[in-house]
């Protein structure tokens, strides 16, 4: 072969090297106009679940978005992060984010996690939207711009749970737990604090530690003074633990707890003795006529959308995707600013925020939770 024919024989070779090039470039073109939204909560550890439903929420709404075409043609794009809702790991997975150049958040899910991170998004101005974080830390005593809820906070969760146990339940002697943590302690302080305005002492105010198998000693503790009625501030796993020993041992008391309780899984901790828990939650928004094609849309793609966050996660991301169509730009401080400015109707209600980013109102429910895993609400 002569070299004019290699050169003939390189050309066509080296002209779809070129197209392929071209077509990949293209292709990472269109990708970057995408309008990322960081997803961050726990992928991993013993609250993966509750990640779970945030993401049931988020790929939803981005999912109708997106086949309405977008957002001035542009699509929206979930990044997933891990935080293992764990307070360490907040800033880990925020500065990830900055790094990564996204402009929006929706998360982080835990309160301990959230506190963490929320310093980060409002100094290096990304627009954070929780749908789950409801310790009033998150906000209380910030200057935050960039911050923002979809859920209401303990300070509101809490005195909810307060006032129906003394209208409703009227106890003899209460014991109010938590796992010491920020979200457990906080809503639990709450309840106290509440009960007592309304003349009821707590005969046992005491914290656990998150994470133990055994908690014998304390449900002795509360045997011992003669409570039919516990209040624990925390997550399932460990009230799962709880009302399972207190049925072995034989405490003869009604368990409630937070929407951290609110979890599928605690049926297989606690087994039959999860029969009758009481759980504040958000309401039970799949109720509302108005929101029929979207929770169509949830269980056409298998998701649950009467979960505790997928409906403020929907709404979390809807708002974000609003404030950038109607401040017609994808700068987070113009996004903030229009948020701040402005009320959404979303599956969850009408919403609008403080100037510290809370809602201005949220609807908590009492819920009875069963032993197959259904809940119902009080009656």
């Amino acid at each position: 072969m002569s070299k004019q024919q290699s050169i003939f024989k390189l050309a066509p070779a080296c002209a779809a090297l070129a197209l392929a090039a071209a077509g990949l470039s293209l292709s990472a073109g269109a990708q970057a106009q995408n309008i990322k939204i960081g997803v961050v909560g726990p992928t991993t550890g013993a609250l993966t679940q509750y990640g779970d439903m945030v993401r049931e929420g988020v790929d939803t709404a981005i999912e109708r978005v997106n086949a309405q075409g977008g957002i001035n043609g542009k699509k929206l794009e979930a990044v997933l992060i891990d935080d293992g809702c764990e307070p360490k790991q907040g800033p880990v997975a925020a500065n990830r984010v900055v790094n990564d150049k996204i402009g929006f958040v929706v998360g982080h899910v835990c309160s301990g996690a959230t506190i963490a991170a929320t310093d980060i998004y409002n100094n290096e101005g990304v627009v954070m939207v929780t749908p789950s974080a409801t310790s009033p830390a998150v906000t209380d005593g910030k200057k935050y711009d960039f911050i923002f809820r979809t859920i209401g906070r303990d300070d509101q969760q809490g005195p909810a749970a307060a006032n129906f146990i003394l209208q409703k339940i009227k106890p003899a002697k209460v014991a109010v737990l938590h796992d010491k943590q920020s979200y457990g302690q906080g809503i639990a302080t709450a309840v106290r604090d509440t009960l007592a305005k309304g003349g009821v002492s707590v005969a046992v105010f005491e914290g656990i530690n998150a994470g133990d198998s055994d908690y014998s000693a304390v449900i002795t503790k509360l045997k011992s003074a003669g409570v039919d009625f516990v209040y624990y501030g925390g997550y399932h796993p460990e009230m799962g633990l709880l009302l399972r020993q207190a049925s072995e041992q034989g405490l003869k008391a009604k368990f409630m707890g937070p929407e951290g309780v609110g979890n599928p899984d605690i049926n297989a901790i606690a087994g039959p003795a999860v029969e009758g828990m009481l759980v504040t939650l958000p309401a039970d928004f799949t109720q509302n006529a108005a929101n029929a094609d979207i929770v169509k849309a949830f269980k056409d793609k298998k998701r649950n959308p009467g979960g505790a966050f997928q409906l403020t996660a929907y709404s979390a991301t809807q708002v974000i995707a609003d404030a950038i169509k109607g401040s017609g730009s994808t700068d987070p401080t113009k996004v903030a600013d229009y948020l701040h400015k402005n009320s959404f109707d979303t599956p969850i209600g009408k919403v609008s925020w403080n100037k510290q980013g809370d809602l201005n109102n949220f609807e908590f429910e009492v819920f009875t939770w069963h032993k197959d895993g259904s809940k119902s609400a009080y009656k």
